[in-house]
């Protein structure tokens, strides 16, 4: 009895073909989501700061389907702030964030954007004296 809260007879045996085919059928499963990801460009798109019009628009793609693209558009005098969120661990990252009156909060950076804490600094700092200056 290695497993003290089992005794060996309770342990049912699994064969390891079995066990494998788990494992490669849930890669197929993830390796399709990442491969379509790729192909359909998820998360990619731009953002759109006019000062002449003020508006801000922020387009994304989404995935395959009816409406597989996001489209935000703002007035730039509803802007409250630019925030940063510095997540440290395993998997640090530093997020860009816009708040928006009455809207909630919106990311800027891509999923896929590491950057480190200086450049996304400047980056909050550029944003800001774009939206502040008349």
């Amino acid at each position: 009895n290695l497993i003290y809260l089992f005794p060996s007879q309770q342990i049912v045996f699994f064969p390891q073909g079995i066990v494998m085919s788990f494992y490669e059928i849930a890669d197929l499963f993830i390796s399709s989501y990442l491969w379509c990801t790729i192909f359909w460009n998820v998360g990619n798109g731009y953002d759109r700061f006019d000062r002449n019009e003020g508006i801000v628009c922020i387009f994304r793609w989404d995935f395959s389907g009816k409406n597989h693209h996001i489209f935000l558009r703002f007035l730039i005098k509803d802007i409250q702030s630019i925030r940063i969120e510095v997540k440290e661990g395993i998997y640090a990252r530093c997020v860009l964030y816009m708040e928006i009156r009455d809207q909630g909060v919106v990311p800027l950076t891509r999923a896929d954007e590491n950057l480190t804490p200086q450049k996304i600094e400047q980056k909050a700092s550029e944003l800001a004296f774009f939206l502040c200056t008349d």
